[in-house]
């Protein structure tokens, strides 16, 4: 990408919009566009219509979403399926249309199979039965992704899709009941100090397992997917196949752990003392998400910031005050 091409970062005030936006500043992009939901609303193909039309983007990062953990996605699952519909559907509809150049397409690891072998390769996708909890939304990144090589096949854009693994990092959502599991229980223990409690209880038995990517990483990895060079790029489109290969890349650190273990290391870093219980009667979800990132791997890019690191960074984020209520 050029360092003065138009650059749209839909989502741009969201966790992992605000990191593409941080590393194509870093990098010195300075053409970038980001517009909030009260200006525009992604759902509404009129107004994505006259976004494009106006402002003609050459590379589009698609970060818009909505987004929640495993309550959130089990309790409100018409409104995952149908909004990412809507929002993913103009997007990539309208980049087609106004010829942008690449587009990169944000899903997310829930997309596989619940029980696929371990780690999780690209082809798995569409293998097997999904994780009831997250389907919608799974269903709609999976719809995203076919989108992509649709028209990658028909009308020889350039559109790939980045499947990330569990993240966090600055700006996360630390709403109580609808955040993901880092945010969730960096909250709890802090809120635990606050109000001296001796105890705090974790969501399900503790012992899924999972892996974590630093926001940062993958704002890292998707400027370098989208910087590849044609000779790279444009195969993993997939734009003359239809091989089960479809055109994603996996993005992770290609470690994971139990939740037990990540509350431990929350509540050392927290500075939580106190005992950890487990509410069974919340869901523990799919039993295991290690992502296969070989192909990532081997275009020479490994994610940085080790756990350790990154929650004390995130920990940092919620004390400044930036909670989701």
């Amino acid at each position: 990408m050029e360092k003065n091409a138009k650059i749209y970062i839909a989502g741009h005030r969201g966790m992992v919009g605000s990191a593409i936006w941080r590393q194509l500043k870093r990098a010195g992009y300075l053409n970038l566009l980001g517009k909030p939901r009260d200006e525009l609303d992604l759902t509404k193909q009129s107004q994505v219509e006259e976004f494009f039309k106006h402002e003609r983007p050459e590379y589009v990062f698609l970060a818009a979403a909505k987004v929640g953990g495993i309550v959130a996605n089990n309790s409100y699952p018409a409104d995952f399926i149908s909004e990412n519909l809507r929002i993913q559907n103009n997007i990539i509809d309208a980049s087609y249309r106004y010829q942008v150049r690449r587009l990169l397409f944000l899903g997310s690891s829930c997309i596989y199979p619940k029980l696929a072998p371990y780690p999780l390769k690209e082809e798995y996708l569409l293998t097997g039965l999904l994780e009831p909890t997250n389907r919608a939304y799974a269903l709609a990144k999976i719809a995203g992704i076919e989108m992509c090589w649709s028209y990658n096949r028909q009308y020889k854009t350039n559109f790939l899709a980045a499947m990330p693994t569990n993240l966090y990092g600055p700006g996360d959502n630390y709403h109580p009941q609808n955040s993901h599991v880092i945010p969730g229980l960096i909250r709890r223990f802090h809120e635990a100090i606050e109000e001296g409690k001796s105890e705090v209880t974790i969501w399900g038995s503790g012992v899924p397992q999972r892996e974590f990517l630093f926001s940062d990483d993958l704002g890292e990895a998707c400027l370098f997917l989208m910087n590849l060079p044609d000779k790279i790029f444009l195969p993993l489109c997939a734009l003359e196949r239809n091989d089960g290969l479809p055109p994603v890349v996996n993005i992770g650190t290609g470690e994971d752990l139990t939740i037990n273990e990540l509350a431990g290391l929350i509540e050392e870093i927290v500075g939580f003392s106190g005992k950890i219980n487990h509410d069974l009667s919340k869901p523990d979800g799919t039993p295991k998400k290690l992502l296969d990132i070989s192909r990532l791997k081997s275009m020479g890019w490994v994610a940085k910031t080790k756990l350790r690191e990154g929650l004390r960074v995130a920990c940092n984020d919620f004390k400044k005050g930036r909670r989701a209520e």
